[in-house]
């Protein structure tokens, strides 16, 4: 899941048990997030994390979770499945692809790449089956998608705590990723700090304060204070504190809104000079559910704030997760990496997962 790079975290992603579920916390006015002087000793001790409800149940396996992907993408992958059910080989098969792969918001580009890759990987198997050409498929997308797959990294800095800086618009489920994330990282020895930076919501910040209280983890939060103001109070405590990661939430918006577009950049501005060199990572959440929307988002942000990876939230319920293949077209053009670091597909704390190519073709095709 994620890549520590310090030795007394764990180690590969396949060793590690999946989490157990647990229920989606929802906000509550009566959790709000205790207040963080900007810097304290270094020796404070960061609380334990408590025991989640549910966490007597029998950690769910990595089989468990490509079952539950494969559910969650079954409005993606359905229109291209069926292309196949008695079908021939001939170009009428190769235009239902190309009409499916394009409902599914993959992009004219990519699908005329991932049809020429599909019809040589057919010529030079001289496949006559269509579920060979399906599987064929499936390997084409594995492909496509591969420069998309990289471990999310902690622990990289000599000195100092890796920071985050999460963004994404109203209702991408930003916070609530964050929360998830914490979850994980709390879960496998690191020492996390929120940075409840979207002072524009006060549900925001009462939600990120649910998810610190919940997995025992401090948290920095201002009432109504100034977003860049709360990054920079977070990312210092953090160093005074020894903590291994910062995460900062700022308030979602959409790109279009010039002004706040504007306050993101000063949030990186400042929490570059409470360490010079974060944010480490500048990560877009985006829902799964906006499809073309999506990448638009993508190219918007990352011309605001050079993005480093993504977040895609909700595939589960989505008939365009595709878009994961324009995306990929989008950071070739670029000349450029711009990893998918996550994927969710449904709201218990095992639903988010790293993103594997393998893994999302194969059960995007069944």
């Amino acid at each position: 899941m994620f890549s520590f790079l310090k030795k007394k975290f764990f180690g590969s992603r396949e060793e590690e048990p999946a989490p157990s579920a647990a229920p989606e916390p929802a906000p509550s006015a009566s959790s709000a997030a205790a207040a963080e002087p900007a810097a304290e000793p270094a020796s404070v001790t960061p609380s334990p994390a408590p025991a989640l409800p549910g966490n007597s149940a029998p950690s769910p396996t990595r089989q468990g979770w490509l079952g539950r992907l494969s559910a969650g993408l079954r409005k993606t992958g359905s229109s291209l499945t069926a292309v196949f059910a008695g079908a021939r080989i001939d170009d009428d098969l190769y235009e239902e692809l190309e009409a499916a792969l394009l409902m599914a918001d993959t992009g004219a580009q990519a699908t005329a790449h991932l049809l020429d890759d599909l019809r040589r990987r057919v010529k030079a198997e001289r496949a006559t089956d269509p579920q060979q050409v399906r599987a064929l498929l499936a390997d084409a997308i594995t492909d496509w998608l591969r420069p998309l797959q990289k471990p999310l990294a902690v622990g990289a800095q000599a000195d100092g705590p890796t920071v985050w800086m999460v963004a994404g618009v109203n209702g991408a489920g930003k916070t609530t990723t964050i929360g998830k994330l914490t979850w994980h990282l709390a879960h496998r020895g690191a020492t996390v700090l929120l940075a409840a930076a979207d002072t524009f919501r006060a549900a925001a910040r009462e939600q990120l304060g649910v998810w610190a209280q919940r997995n025992g983890v401090d948290i920095v939060s201002q009432d109504g204070g100034d977003p860049a103001a709360v990054a920079f109070d977070a990312v210092t405590a953090g160093r005074a504190r020894g903590k291994d990661v910062v995460i900062v939430d700022t308030a979602g918006r959409l790109p279009t809104q010039l002004h706040l577009m504007e306050e993101l950049r000063k949030i990186k501005r400042v929490v570059q000079k409470a360490e010079a060199t974060a944010p480490h990572e500048v990560l877009l959440v985006i829902d799964g559910n906006t499809g073309q929307n999506a990448l638009a988002q993508v190219k918007a942000f990352d011309a605001a704030l050079q993005l480093t990876g993504l977040i895609v939230t909700k595939l589960d319920g989505t008939a365009k997760g595709g878009v994961l293949a324009a995306i990929a077209m989008w950071a070739r053009e670029q000349g450029r990496e711009l990893p998918v670091y996550f994927i969710g597909i449904g709201e218990k704390l095992e639903d988010l997962q790293p993103f594997d190519a393998r893994e999302f073709a194969t059960a995007l095709l069944g």
